[in-house]
């Protein structure tokens, strides 16, 4: 008896919208010939729990005849935080080809292209293909993956924003979207705040709770301002020109002196240049690509306008060493080097760009490296943020300076975990 009751305990209690999607997808799954299943949900619907759990209810093993993954690193790292095992989009179904030319002591010289290749195949145990945050999903990917004919299931909120490049059509077409609220997450402030804004209402100025607040910028005094920004796990903004006065006035707020134009020891970053040839991990399932952000160290400066740093992502736990990175926009607010363009660090210590002919022809060259995007990233865009969680959010609502302004407000509101704070 008492192992009955202990059975009839550990059978989840789901919604009755998850009831009828969890009967649909293995319906398909199992008798349809369809490679497609869409699920769509929205916050606070319980869309991860109930794939993990029709995933398992029909048998499959996540990481082995199911595989998660997802269209960037952060946004799988959030699958990964909460015990499934899942990689990007690229890494499952892509190989990487690379022409170099290495010298006598087998170190790479000169990477002269890389460029991505479908895989032949995926391996024959894996049956159903998980792929979360389906919104930021182009169909030139899609269309990749749908490629091996492996059944497809994917999730997503149509609320949220579209691709910034390209076109999403599969969140146009939903099997079922999930909307009744989870009975835990009907008290979350930050739930229920989304649900206002998806439904066009303006939210209230005042406190959401003990979690969450809307209140007037012009109202926020300094030292308000300053416990806000520096509490706060990431910072959103609409406009680039928000984002760079923004980054500048925390670093103010941190102490860090105004004529420390490079990145001090510790400093947040973002990538904002795709460089593929650079694995964060040891197994190379995420490489050092557009919105991945992190904390720098061992910055020094080269010449050229040039620098070089460590990175590791925030996400992972391995640190990457001597990245060159272009020094221009931490010093005049612009880049100074094209895309592909080439570090040469010299034997004896000197970062050189490769135009740099009187250096190169004066001391030997150790190694050639792509050279580096980096930005201040204590605020970051909408857009950059999409498919991240973070326990402390301050939103800087500029929506109304989109066209999708609602989808905007949206994104940014549910990337919150714990606490938020909209400034308007």
């Amino acid at each position: 008896m008492k192992d009955m009751k202990q059975d009839v305990a550990a059978i989840p209690v789901l919604t009755d919208d998850q009831a009828e999607a969890a009967e649909r997808i293995e319906e398909w799954f199992f008798h349809l010939n369809t490679q497609i299943f869409v699920l769509c949900g929205y916050a606070g619907t319980g869309k991860t729990f109930l794939v993990d759990y029709i995933v398992r209810k029909m048998g499959l093993v996540a990481g082995a005849s199911a595989v998660f993954v997802a269209p960037t690193g952060k946004a799988a790292s959030v699958l990964i935080r909460g015990g499934t095992p899942a990689s990007t989009v690229h890494s499952l179904i892509y190989t990487r080809e690379e022409d170099i030319e290495i010298n006598e002591d087998g170190e790479i010289v000169s990477e002269r292209f890389l460029r991505f290749v479908l895989r032949p195949s995926l391996p024959k145990e894996i049956k159903l293909i998980v792929v979360d945050e389906t919104s930021m999903v182009s169909d030139d990917l899609l269309r990749d993956l749908l490629s091996f004919g492996v059944k497809c299931l994917f999730c997503g909120d149509s609320a949220q924003l579209p691709p910034v490049y390209g076109t999403n059509s599969l969140m146009e077409m939903p099997v079922i979207t999930l909307k009744q609220i989870v009975r835990q997450a009907k008290d979350d402030p930050i739930v229920r705040m989304s649900e206002q804004i998806r439904a066009g209402r303006l939210l209230p100025y005042g406190r959401y709770g003990e979690t969450a607040a809307v209140v007037p910028k012009n109202y926020l005094s300094a030292e308000q301002r300053r416990e806000l920004f520096l509490k706060a796990d990431q910072i959103i903004v609409g406009t680039n020109r928000t984002r760079s006065l923004l980054n500048r006035e925390i670093r103010t707020l941190r102490g860090i002196p105004e004529e420390a134009l490079l990145p001090v020891e510790g400093e947040k970053l973002i990538c904002t240049l795709n460089d593929w040839s650079k694995p964060l991990d040891e197994e190379g399932n995420f490489h050092l690509v557009n919105g991945i952000i992190g904390n720098c160290s061992h910055v020094r400066e080269g010449e050229d306008g040039l620098g070089m740093l460590d990175f590791q992502a925030d996400f992972l736990e391995r640190q990457v060493p001597n990245l060159p990175f272009d020094a221009g926009i931490f010093a005049e607010g612009r880049y100074y080097h094209g895309y592909g363009a080439k570090a040469c660090l010299l034997a004896n210590g000197r970062l050189v760009h490769e135009n740099n002919i009187a250096a190169l022809r004066s001391a030997k060259v150790k190694r050639e490296d792509t050279v580096a995007r980096f930005e201040f990233a204590y605020a970051v865009t909408c857009h950059k943020a999409q498919g991240s969680e973070y326990d402390t959010v301050v939103v800087l609502d500029e929506s109304r300076l989109f066209s999708d302004g609602r989808q905007w407000l949206y994104t940014a509101v549910t990337r919150a975990r714990k606490n938020l704070v909209i400034i308007r």
